[in-house]
Formats: structure tokens, C-alpha cells, sequence
């Protein structure tokens, strides 16, 4: 069993920086693949970034890529979303989620085993 607690969402304007992080309990996070994903009201939930086990690959929505960064740190128990250049749409509900399967599963929400509460994120114009 894994419970997730992301934190670090808010208020910012467009063009600038949050940084989420979503802390695990239990001693085996390494053993599992994490992943963030967002949900706006009305749309469904949309992945957008995912980190290997060891940190060695990432995989990021093209929608995300170059202005997102997911990294962790396996002896915090934590993986972190370091969002820059932010957009208005890129408000959303932020959902970590852990999964034991592999990086090139990462992208569908059904392979995730746990999820956070979410974290919400509004970025105005």
C-alpha cells in the first residue's frame, strides 16, 4: 500500500513557476514508476509527465515538454513537478500516481496503482 500527498499547487500568472511535490509513505517508492497527470472541469484526466524507477528516463506530454521537469529524490520518498513558463491552460487538478509497471506504460492512467488527492493549480491570464 501507497498513499500519495502532492502539495505545492496555487495562484500564479502566466508566464511564471510552481513547483509540486507529491510525498509517499512506505519503503518501497523506489520500486514503483511515478507519474503526474491533470484534470480540467470537463476534460478528462491527461497525463503529463512520468519518471523510471531510478530516475535514469522521463517521459513528458508533448504539451508540457521543455517547460516541465519531473525529477525524485528516492530517499525523500518524493517526486517533484517543476512547472515553468505556465499557461491559463494549464489549470488544472495535478494528480501524482505511482505505478509498478514500466516508463513505456506511463502514459495511461489505468496502468496506475495509487493516486494522490490532487493538487490544484490556476494559472491566470
Amino acid at each position: 500500500q501507497v498513499q500519495l500527498v502532492e502539495s505545492g499547487g496555487g495562484l500564479v500568472q502566466a508566464g511564471g513557476s510552481l513547483r509540486l511535490s507529491c510525498a509517499a509513505s512506505g519503503r518501497t517508492f523506489s520500486m514503483y514508476t511515478m507519474g503526474w497527470f491533470r484534470q480540467a472541469p470537463g476534460n478528462e484526466r491527461e497525463f503529463v509527465a512520468a519518471i523510471s524507477r531510478d530516475a535514469s528516463s522521463t517521459y513528458y506530454a508533448d504539451s508540457v515538454k521543455a517547460r516541465f521537469t519531473i525529477s525524485r529524490n528516492n530517499a525523500k520518498n518524493t517526486v517533484y513537478l517543476q512547472m515553468n513558463s505556465l499557461k491559463p491552460e494549464d489549470t488544472a487538478v495535478y494528480y501524482c500516481a505511482a505505478t509498478t509497471g514500466l516508463l513505456y506504460m506511463a502514459t495511461h492512467a489505468q496502468m496506475y496503482d495509487y493516486w494522490g488527492q490532487g493538487t490544484q493549480v490556476t494559472v491566470s491570464s
